[in-house]
Order: structure tokens, then C-alpha cells, then sequence
């Protein structure tokens, strides 16, 4: 860190330069009395204050900290807001969108960001600043995003969430809403705002007004409130008429995600369930359907009806065994008629074609039982052998089967295995430094063991040993016949006004893991 002085001042003979130009202040050249012992006392005066800005610059070398001025580093401010990047996350975590301005943070560096949010949620810190490795991570979330902000720098950070704030007003005031849809549909109209509202990671322009004297690009708004939803609905685009088959049949499948993460004790940490209802049509002519799903309440969404129609943001709540469900970001496909839905919770829709997807919703801190539980004891002999003890235990219902896959973290220098299991099959996967268990079979309200020792290398790898003791198991599922929400269609009504023919629904119902479905272990 370095600091300059105004020339002139940078020590104590240039310095006295500054007495001429306190001296011409004052006509020496008169020749009263007054006038000469004015230049007299001007002169001394200024030879004092030289040379106590002499002795304050041997004695503080950094003056900027106390003055704020002639800054080559800026980090020595501490008012100033720099941002290295921006960031656009989904839900997951996942970009969608990035503006990199500075280029000293590599964009690997986000990947990062849902571990630390995580860790965050788990502590009960929801601190909008997280630091790691020597990058600030400032973040705010809004309709299921999150609008990120990464700099090396020690910036303002208050500063840095209130420009996040305006993007969000400047983005709303450009698209009505903004959302993963509008910001995918957006996303060159978004990098000219961005490149506007800030240079080299410093906030230019956030007055949406202004900014729109220069940004005059048309942008699709998500119009979520002032569309006549019959009118969006009644143009059936999407079909074609004069669809003829000898069988009609439909296929309606209800499948539900769950990802969770439980402490070692069984403890449920968090978990949500990713929903959606899968149609596949085998029709004829030009088929209403009607739709019903259990206990609905009659509780009013917020509809959308732009290309996927959406309730995102508010909550649909049906009744399971007396229980609330909150469906959270409901989405239609284009198809379905909101006027109904709204008006009695009937799903109704012509329905496209062969397959589609008719809705999707999600379920966030579900109050229910794991689908498994598992139980894991790895036990580390003399650093020349690993023994690993399993539990698994399903806790759906006993009349219930499905497939199921566990992934056992063991130390990347493992090898020659030897297994025993109490049903399926089991093998090491080196790559994936994890013992597999395989069970085609689970049924419900059972449990099963398996055992394992694995041999270790006489090289002691401390460092590699610790990182794979901190590694969850892992758990891939898939149970058929079972909706882990309790979400169950009621009735499914299949009409074609014309051709009046007999059609065969089918719904099934399917329960699987999600991408992170996670136990952890005991600490060694």
C-alpha cells in the first residue's frame, strides 16, 4: 500500500515553496508599516504549518488513512464499493447468468457458493457476507434466485447489497417481474444494463429512467396479473386438429424428487421435494380433460399465463391424513385453463399430443420420514485396513418395493475388498473413492446390513484420509406406486364433444432421490 502527497509537500524545503504564494496574498510592496509586519507574521505562519506537515509525514507515512485522498490502493478507503462479478443463481445454486468485470476472481469460484450457503443454513447464521479463501461472497435473494456479488477487495458491503437491490428495481422495472423465466429470456438486454450500471466493478448508473434513455431494447415481460387468461387459453395452438388413433389412451404420471440432508443421528437438516405431473396423450380430435387433486383448499394463486404458465411465489396447500402440503412455484403448461382452476381447483386443458408435462411444483422443510435411513460405522485398523459396518433401513410403507443404490465413502489408497451382504450386490469403485450397494429389491419397513474391509497402502495419506472422513453417504432410489407428499389425483375426466369415444386414463405415481440425497457420517 502506497500513499502520495500533493506535490510540493513531500518534504520540508519544497515545501516553503508555498510561502511566496501566501506572500503574494499581501502587497509587500506597499509601503505602510502594517503591510510589512503583515508579510512578516504570513511568512512565519507559513513556516510553521510546513513544518508541522513535515513532522506529520515522518511520523504517519500512510496520511491517506486519515484524509481519504491521493489513494494508488484502494483498499485503504474504506467507503469505496467494488464488485469483481455478478452472479444470477437458480434455487440450486446453479448460474444462470454472469457479468465478470474485473477478472481478478475466477468463475470456478461460485461453484462454492451452495456449500457455504449451506453450512450458513445449518449454523442458524443467515449472514449476507460469507468469506472464503480470500473471496467475500455478498448475496441477496428475491423470487428463488440469488443475486451474488464476489470481490477480493475489502469493499463497502452494505454498498454492494444495496446496488444487488437495484438491479433487482432496475431488472422489475424493465420485465414487470424477474425470475428465472424472464431472466432467461432477457439475457441481452440484462448484459447491457449490467454494463452500464457498472464499470470495472464501480456503480455508474442505477436510475431506471436514465438507464432507459440509453436501453430502449424491447424485453418480454412476464405479465403475471393484467392478461385475460381466457383469451391466452383459447387459441389451442399447440394442437393440431384432425388427430385420429384406434386406442385412446392417457398416461399420467406423478413424480416426485426428494433431496435431504440428515445428521448422522437420523436428524432431518433440510429437505425439499421437487414435483411434476408428466402426461403422455393418446387421443383423438380435440379432448377436454378435467383434473382433480385431493383435498384442495380454496385458496387463491397468483396465475401466469406466458408461454409455461406460472404461480411462482405463491403457495397451493392440499390436505394429506389432515396435514397441510404447501406446493410451492406451481407452474401450468400453456394448456391448462386458469379461469377454472381458479375458480374450483379443477385442472382443465386440451391437451397437447404425445407427451408433455402438464405442472411442477416444489415442496420445501417436508415434516415426514426419510424414505431411508442409514447407519454407518467406518472403523480405520492400524492404518493398514478400513472396516465398514452399513444399516439401511426403508421407512415408506410395507407394502411398497423399490430399487435402491448406497454410496459408502472409503480412503482414495483402499483397496483389496472383501464384502457380505445381507441382500443385493456390492462392489468397490475406485473412482468414485465409494463402495457401491446395490438392493433391486427394497421393501418397505425393512432393513438390511452389509459389511466391508479394505485393505490401505503403508503410505500414511493423512491429509486425503481426513477429506474423505468428512463425505456423506450417498442414497439413489427409486420407489414406484408411492407419492412421498401425498399428493393423489382424485378423479381424471376425459370428454371429446365430437367423437364421443371411450378413453383409458392411467395415473401412476413414482418416488426417487433427487441429486442430493445425503447422510452424514459420525465423526471419526
Amino acid at each position: 500500500m502506497t500513499c502520495k502527497w500533493p506535490s510540493g509537500l513531500t518534504s520540508l524545503p519544497s515545501s516553503i515553496q508555498i510561502i511566496p504564494v501566501i506572500a503574494q496574498i499581501i502587497d509587500i510592496n506597499c509601503h505602510s508599516r502594517l503591510a510589512i509586519i503583515s508579510s512578516l507574521f504570513a511568512i512565519i505562519l507559513a513556516s510553521i504549518i510546513a513544518g508541522i506537515i513535515y513532522l506529520f509525514s515522518l511520523l504517519c507515512p500512510s496520511p491517506s488513512r486519515y484524509f481519504g485522498i491521493y489513494l494508488e490502493d484502494v483498499d485503504v478507503w474504506p467507503y469505496i464499493m467494488v464488485a469483481s462479478a455478478i452472479f444470477f443463481l437458480d434455487s440450486h445454486g446453479k448460474p444462470l447468468l454472469s457479468r465478470n468485470y474485473r477478472g481478478d476472481v475466477p468463475v470456478s469460484a461460485v461453484e462454492h457458493f451452495p456449500r457455504l450457503l449451506m453450512e450458513a443454513e445449518e449454523s442458524s447464521s443467515y449472514e449476507p457476507c460469507i468469506t472464503f479463501e480470500g473471496i467475500n461472497y455478498m448475496y441477496i435473494t428475491h423470487n428463488n434466485i440469488y443475486v451474488l456479488a464476489l470481490s477480493r477487495r475489502n469493499s463497502n458491503a452494505a454498498s454492494v447489497l444495496l446496488f444487488l437491490h437495484h438491479i433487482i428495481d432496475v431488472f422489475t422495472d424493465y420485465f414487470k417481474e424477474v425470475q428465472e423465466e424472464s431472466i432467461r429470456d432477457n439475457f441481452v438486454i440484462i448484459y447491457e444494463l449490467l454494463d452500464e450500471m457498472m464499470d470495472f466493478g464501480h456503480p455508474q448508473i442505477t436510475d431506471p429512467k436514465i438507464l432507459q434513455e440509453y436501453i430502449t431494447q424491447e424485453s418480454h415481460e412476464l405479465d403475471i396479473s393484467g392478461r385475460n387468461s381466457s383469451v391466452v387459453t383459447s387459441a389451442i395452438s399447440w394442437r393440431p386438429e384432425g388427430i385420429h388413433y384406434k386406442k385412446n389412451e392417457l398416461f399420467l404420471d406423478v413424480v416426485e424428487s426428494l433431496n435431504i440432508l440428515m445428521s448422522s443421528d437420523g436428524k432431518v437438516i433440510r429437505s425439499e421435494i421437487q414435483g411434476k405431473v408428466n402426461v403422455n396423450a393418446y387421443l383423438s380430435g380435440m379432448p377436454i380433460l378435467k383434473l382433480g387433486l385431493n383435498e384442495s383448499e380454496r385458496k387463491k394463486i397468483a396465475s401466469q399465463a406466458n408461454g409455461n404458465t406460472s404461480t411462482t411465489g405463491a403457495n397451493h396447500s392440499t390436505s394429506r391424513r389432515k396435514k397441510d402440503i404447501n406446493l410451492e412455484d406451481v407452474k401450468f403448461h400453456q394448456c391448462v385453463q386458469l379461469e377454472e382452476f381458479e375458480k374450483d381447483r379443477t385442472i382443465s386443458f386440451v391437451p397437447p399430443d404425445g407427451k408433455f408435462e402438464l405442472m411442477n411444483y416444489r415442496i420445501r422443510n417436508f415434516n415426514a420420514k426419510p424414505m431411508f435411513l442409514v447407519t454407518a460405522d467406518v472403523d480405520v485398523k492400524s492404518h493398514s485396513r478400513v472396516l465398514v459396518s452399513v444399516k439401511a433401513t426403508s421407512q415408506y410403507r410395507k407394502r411398497s418395493s423399490g430399487t435402491a443404490e448406497f454410496f459408502i465413502p472409503v480412503p482414495p489408497d483402499a483397496d483389496s475388498p472383501k464384502f457380505k451382504a445381507d441382500v443385493g450386490t456390492v462392489v468397490y469403485a475406485p473412482e468414485k473413492n465409494a463402495i457401491v450397494w446395490r438392493i433391486k429389491q427394497f421393501g418397505g419397513g425393512q432393513s438390511y446390513r452389509m459389511t466391508a474391509q479394505l485393505q490401505l497402502s503403508s503410505i500414511d495419506n493423512t491429509e486425503d484420509r481426513a477429506r474423505y472422513s468428512n463425505q456423506p453417504v450417498y442414497v439413489k432410489f427409486e420407489v414406484p406406486y408411492f407419492a412421498v407428499s401425498g399428493l393423489q389425483v382424485r378423479y381424471l375426466k376425459i370428454t371429446e364433444p365430437v367423437l364421443k369415444y371411450q378413453s383409458f386414463p392411467w395415473v401412476r405415481y413414482l418416488t426417487k432421490s433427487g441429486d442430493d440425497y445425503a447422510i452424514r457420517l459420525p465423526k471419526a
